[in-house]
């Protein structure tokens, strides 16, 4: 590495290769993929060799590629990027954000269809998410705040990117678990659109989940972990009324045990012991990977 090469922090890679900081740490301790020049003691900064193999490794995961053998064809990339040209790519979504939030203002669907699948085909569920449409949402939900008014935009966006997720869910027939990953938005959640987002993700990489939905009571969820007995569990709440820990602490034991993974702010992370809090799409989906022995 020449010493003169720019070295960038934890945040400024989590934000150029639109991962969590959390997830970085857990591929560097998991996969070996940390900074390269890292020291004992020293703060921990990557170069432009240490991003293009993050990136490289999401782009595989995104494409249907096991977090193991990612890593390992990661590890042989050596071909560096230029950090002004994937900036550029953050302003293009940046832009393409723009431009369905207009569309859904204008209740444009045929549009906004036709540029989330193609977001979809080129990239996959946990990129176009993360990059398009999570930020599509944020905007929507910021039109609302401010203005009391946009309820018919969100639903306009949300009707059209919960067809699309069913259509990937459906289209991925290859399965590697034979025992679904429950999925549930849990106590009066209303929002369940994220659930559906891990459900695409999941099955892009072969793994079958069964969603329980949106409003989902703990009697139902109980039950369907005793007649199932899934490899893992997802629990969504977005909202703190609904992050009740007794969601999870009150499920029946079952052998083996699921692994508990738990998405969305409205959870406690202090009352979160024992269970796995992920951060964002790409977390959830790296935790039930690892559940299911991908």
């Amino acid at each position: 590495m020449d010493g003169a090469e720019e070295l960038i922090t934890v945040a400024a890679v989590a934000r150029r290769v639109g991962l969590a900081p959390a997830t970085l740490r857990t591929w560097d301790r998991r996969y070996g993929l940390g900074p390269s020049a890292h020291k004992a003691g020293s703060h921990r900064r990557y170069c432009a060799l240490d991003v293009a193999r993050l990136m490289f490794m999401r782009r595989l995961i995104a494409s249907g590629v096991s977090p193991s053998d990612a890593a390992a064809r990661a590890k042989g990339h050596s071909d560096e990027i230029s950090l002004d040209a994937d900036t550029c790519n953050f302003k293009d979504s940046d832009e393409l954000v723009a431009t369905l939030l207009n569309a859904a203002k204008s209740f444009d669907s045929e549009f906004i269809e036709q540029e989330l699948r193609r977001e979809l085909v080129k990239n996959g569920t946990v990129i176009t998410w993360t990059h398009v449409i999570a930020p599509v949402f944020v905007a929507l939900g910021r039109i609302w705040e401010e203005t009391g008014k946009g309820i018919d935009f969100e639903h306009t966006f949300t009707e059209i990117v919960q067809r699309l997720l069913q259509e990937s869910i459906s289209a991925n027939k290859e399965e590697v678990n034979t025992r679904p990953v429950l999925l549930a938005a849990v106590g009066n959640e209303l929002h369940s659109i994220a659930v559906y987002a891990l459900a695409a993700a999941l099955a892009e990489r072969g793994i079958k989940s069964h969603m329980l939905g949106a409003f989902t009571p703990q009697e139902a969820l109980q039950g369907a972990v005793e007649r199932t007995v899934p490899p893992a569990i997802f629990l969504w709440a977005s909202l703190k009324q609904n992050g009740d820990s007794s969601f999870f602490r009150s499920l029946p034991a079952v052998r083996p045990a699921p692994r508990i993974v738990l998405g969305g702010p409205g959870w406690d992370r202090d009352s979160c012991d024992g269970v796995v809090l992920a951060e964002d799409l790409s977390q959830a989906c790296l935790e039930i990977e690892r559940a299911v022995g991908l």
